[in-house]
């Protein structure tokens, strides 16, 4: 369904003298930078089909749950997330695809506006894991240690520390499920194919060190202050 019917149809039916059909309440931001901002490291292609196709398709597939679950659409985004187990697999799959991109396009940012680790974040991540470069790498393993498709993530746990964690699919820490470390996200990585292997073929490892060179460490840093007030 394009994102175009939802209008057509309420004007088809105001026409008829029907009741309006209300538009999809869920919506397919524009990406924050060009396509090809975040090449060499991610490159055009990769970025359109996985805005464009990947995550348009949670989008649509979320706002086809409202006719089953119309209070969806009294709850914002993240607030989904923390109820998602009052729903079925279709909304936890496509809530959590839509809110998980949603956060991913913004935690990567093309050159110049990337900036460096703020000082109470680098603070945080010295405390918890010793370096910046010692929680990279333990980034790094919990994004190839998750098996098949998901996440890996920095959250902020509900102690205000800093935690690593992976989740599978699409589910994200913010969910009300078990086997879930629950905390906020401040940074997130797709490991999903579909996110690196036109590029890096099956080389997650290679797509994950190239990654960091895209990571927009003034988002980051916004998020860690935003969840430790």
């Amino acid at each position: 369904m394009s994102y175009a019917t939802p209008i057509r149809l309420a004007m088809a039916a105001m026409a008829a003298g029907l009741p309006a059909i209300a538009a999809a309440q869920f919506t397919l931001a524009p990406l924050p930078y060009a396509a090809d901002a975040l090449e060499p490291h991610i490159d055009k292609m990769t970025m359109e089909i996985h805005h464009g196709r990947h995550h348009a398709a949670y989008v649509n597939n979320l706002n086809a749950q409202l006719k089953t679950f119309p209070e969806l659409a009294n709850l914002s985004l993240e607030a989904m997330q923390g109820q998602i187990s009052k729903f079925n697999v279709a909304v936890r799959n496509n809530g959590g695809g839509h809110y998980n991109h949603d956060l991913f396009w913004k935690l990567m940012a093309p050159e110049g506006q990337r900036g460096k680790p703020s000082g109470a974040l680098e603070a945080a991540i010295a405390a918890s894991f010793g370096s910046v470069d010692e929680m990279r790498k333990r980034f790094d393993q919990a994004a190839l240690g998750r098996f098949g498709s998901g996440w890996a993530w920095l959250i902020v746990t509900p102690e205000k520390k800093l935690a690593i964690t992976s989740t599978p699919n699409q589910d994200n820490p913010l969910m009300d499920l078990p086997d879930i470390q629950r905390g906020t996200p401040i940074l997130g990585l797709d490991v999903w194919e579909h996110a690196y292997y036109l590029k890096y073929q099956n080389k997650r490892g290679e797509y994950a060190t190239n990654w960091w060179n895209v990571v927009n460490w003034n988002e980051v840093s916004r998020r860690y202050d935003a969840a430790v007030k």
